[in-house]
């Protein structure tokens, strides 16, 4: 070993010890404890982000089941029961938007928004499909969220008595925020797209226009926010337009020539002249 290397090692050493003498307090550890901390408020976090993101998808189940079922009510001659059916199928999706208010309880919303956002969004559809179906009628914002209201009940400790306790009502609430509720908006067209070829299949001829000019009510509102809005409205716009699109194409087909086909056969062609809208917008 060189003597300049000898010196080196021994500063070294001397540079440790008089760290060491000049910590008392152990302001490593300090440090240690602190970032202990930040880890555990950050499993914390991720912990509540993946049960936010399984209750979504449970939401986002159950509200597709609600819409398949609310597709019946073209094909059955009682629809006030497929209607208290599909409710009370909306009253179990609005107890798992109850477990999401209560996992927000105290935190900030936008930070774990992109957790349960879809399933929000399929939740407005699904019980703006039913709005509409029993009222003819968009249903509003302030509706949505009217529903949204949830009482728990929780033991609340007394500051009388150390041993006493008494059960205490906890109000929560779940606010849909209005991108969410345009989103789910426009996906409630294609629904109703849908909707308005199975009528045409089951001889119902009024219902095709009344959803045609439904529809162009929604797209004049879509019209007016235009690229101003959030980037994921604008997107469904297309889409948008294109399932009105598709229902004013089958109003043409039973105005011009719904006397030419005969009406159990009017239901294959406009959906063979849907499919066939679709291949061009793809091949375009």
């Amino acid at each position: 070993m060189s003597k300049r290397e000898g010196n080196g090692s021994g500063r070294r050493r001397r540079t440790e010890s008089a760290a060491r003498a000049g910590d008392p307090l152990g302001h490593t550890s300090q440090v240690l404890a602190a970032f202990r901390v930040f880890q555990q408020e950050l499993d914390t976090k991720h912990d509540k982000y993946e049960r936010l993101v399984k209750l979504s998808r449970d939401i986002t189940i159950e509200s597709k089941r609600t819409i398949f079922l609310l597709h019946r009510v073209t094909s059955v001659p009682n629809v006030e029961e497929v209607l208290n059916e599909a409710d009370a199928k909306l009253d179990g999706v609005r107890q798992k938007i109850g477990q999401v208010a209560e996992e927000l309880r105290g935190e900030d919303l936008h930070q774990f928004h992109k957790a349960f956002t879809s399933g929000v969004q399929e939740y407005v559809e699904a019980v703006s499909f039913h709005h509409f179906i029993r009222h003819r009628t968009l249903i509003s914002l302030e509706e949505i969220n009217a529903r949204l209201v949830f009482v728990k009940e929780e033991k609340m400790e007394t500051k009388v008595s150390a041993e006493g306790s008494f059960p205490g009502a906890c109000v929560l609430t779940f606010q849909v925020t209005p991108t969410d509720y345009l989103l789910g908006v426009a996906d409630l067209t294609g629904e109703l797209m849908r909707m308005c070829i199975s009528s045409v299949g089951n001889g119902d001829m009024d219902t095709p226009f009344e959803l045609s000019s439904f529809l162009r009510d929604i797209h004049d509102g879509f019209s007016y926010i235009g690229n101003m809005g959030p980037y994921e409205v604008s997107k469904k716009l297309h889409t948008l337009r294109q399932s009105l699109g598709k229902v004013e194409d089958a109003c043409y087909m039973l105005r011009v020539r719904g006397s030419e086909i005969p009406k159990h056969m009017l239901a294959d062609v406009l959906s063979s002249r849907t499919a066939l809208l679709d291949h061009d917008e793809g091949v375009a």
